[in-house]
């Protein structure tokens, strides 16, 4: 049965409290998290772990900390040890508090793609160890400034043809990919279970709009997700969908209202697979 997942991303800026995630979560009418894993949390790890457990958290999926894609871009044997040794932190975080999926961004930051080899060819460690700690791994087609992330999944695909992915519409979007998942030359992607978990924001820009690279609300931005949950729901996929929309402000409040009516407006998709379905004048 699907599960509609709240990304901490939404909620809380970069490092910030995750202990404020129980008095949020007491509001939000969601199915679980992604949790984000930052940077700063490294070093308070085993806190983490024990406060995440002892809340008794659903937490399925784990995004890994974003700047290890950049790292291994680098393809140095120093950069990729450290690249090694943060993932593998991600990976007992993510055993500890019962995710069973590690979404990761391959390659990040202002390097993008333009190493791929080194990328792809990190990609055989990474998942050795996340296999060490029974996590899927599962790349993300992140957007890039050398080719684009169609190209980049075709090529890992065809060097590991047991790759996992997740799809994130609004990367998609970014270079004008969506219609790509619908496309017979990409049925793969989910004829053979390649496509294990998808990141469901809106897009508002042009090809390639860097100033507008940010997640919306679905129903906020361009991308027909009409088309995109018939589509879905015609494949049978029944897994887990995560919202990434920004939801805290300038003065650091959540909005919980903008959240909720996402929950609510992609479980009405999911049962339906038209927007349609979803009265925008409405309030929970």
């Amino acid at each position: 049965m699907s599960e509609i997942l709240c990304s901490t991303g939404a909620l809380l800026p970069y490092g910030g409290d995750y202990r404020l995630l129980e008095p949020l979560s007491e509001q939000l009418l969601y199915d679980g998290y992604e949790f984000m894993i930052d940077a700063p949390y490294y070093e308070e790890a085993e806190a983490l772990i024990r406060f995440l457990r002892d809340l008794s958290l659903h937490i399925p999926v784990v995004h890994c900390e974003k700047s290890i894609g950049e790292s291994l871009s680098k393809g140095t044997a120093a950069a990729l040890r450290d690249a090694y040794e943060r993932f593998e932190i991600n990976c007992r975080i993510a055993r500890h508090i019962g995710a069973e999926k590690m979404v990761l961004h391959l390659w990040d930051g202002r390097t993008s793609d333009s190493h791929f080899e080194n990328n792809a060819a990190a990609y055989a460690a990474l998942n050795q160890i996340a296999r060490r700690y029974e996590t899927d791994l599962l790349v993300e087609n992140v957007v890039c400034t050398t080719a684009d992330p169609m190209t980049r999944l075709c090529m890992l695909r065809e060097k590991y043809p047991d790759i996992h992915f997740v799809f994130d519409t609004k990367m998609a979007a970014f270079h004008d990919q969506t219609a790509l998942l619908y496309a017979k030359e990409f049925e793969w992607l989910w004829k053979d279970s390649h496509i294990r978990h998808y990141h469901v924001n809106d897009y508002a820009g042009g090809y390639m709009d860097w100033t507008k690279l940010r997640a919306l609300p679905v129903g906020t931005g361009d991308i027909d997700f009409d088309a995109f949950f018939a589509f879905v729901k015609r494949t049978g996929y029944d897994g887990t969908f995560t919202v990434e929309a920004a939801a805290v402000n300038d003065k650091g409040v959540v909005d919980i209202r903008m959240l909720n009516e996402q929950f609510h407006r992609l479980s009405r998709f999911l049962a339906t697979g038209n927007i349609q379905a979803y009265d925008c004048g409405q309030r929970l």
